[in-house]
């Protein structure tokens, strides 16, 4: 088994990445093996909604959102981080988020369902739980089980080292990962003696205007 984990940030190697180093090193301790995905610091443009997901099942704009749906079928959990910008998500990762699973929901992909995801946020002070009520959003509607900690998801300060002396910070990415380890074991376990998918149904849509 094996967890992607995406870093939001402009910053490669910043705060945000701290955060997922550490939980990446709780899902080790359990025998998971992990990745870091950077989704760089170019431009991301946002979805244009062109609609031709929907024959490619990728985005017909080229960027990091095409690599990412690439490698994604191949994992079995995700943890996304981000910076907290004017108090909320980064713009890069909404429209890296926004493009990525409509993408995939649209062209009838199967590389995030059911499989577990999480949020890990990184601010100097507020903003944090805001920014996770936004991310975690994504994955109710991909139907990905969000996977928790003792507390919020969310990392302080404004350097790495900062980041570190954030001790209870840090402890809740350990516990994250601990989580998502102990999710992804029961539904291999559930897999290997036979329990059954939920079934599924066609989409069923309704408008407010008759």
């Amino acid at each position: 088994m094996k967890v992607l984990l995406v870093n939001g940030s402009p910053h490669r190697e910043g705060c945000t990445h701290t955060a997922l180093c550490e939980v990446s090193g709780a899902l080790n301790q359990n025998g998971i093996s992990t990745d870091i995905f950077w989704i760089g610091n170019r431009p991301i443009s946002g979805c244009i909604a062109c609609h031709r997901c929907t024959q490619l099942n990728h985005c017909a704009l080229s960027d990091t959102v095409n690599e990412f749906l690439e490698i994604a079928g191949d994992y079995d959990g995700f943890v996304f981080g981000s910076p907290v910008h004017w108090g909320g998500a980064s713009g890069a990762i909404t429209s890296f988020l926004d493009r990525a699973f409509y993408a995939d929901l649209n062209g009838g992909g199967q590389r995030f369902y059911l499989k577990p995801a999480s949020a890990v946020l990184s601010a100097r002070r507020a903003g944090t739980t805001a920014a996770w009520d936004q991310l975690n959003k994504y994955f109710g509607l991909m139907q990905m089980p969000i996977i928790t900690s003792r507390y919020w998801n969310m990392v302080h300060g404004t350097t790495p080292d900062e980041v570190r002396q954030d001790l209870e910070g840090m402890q809740t990415m350990r516990i994250l990962g601990h989580n998502m380890a102990y999710f992804l074991k029961c539904r291999e376990m559930g897999d290997k003696i036979g329990v059954p998918a939920p079934p599924q149904e066609p989409f069923v849509f309704t408008n407010f205007i008759l």
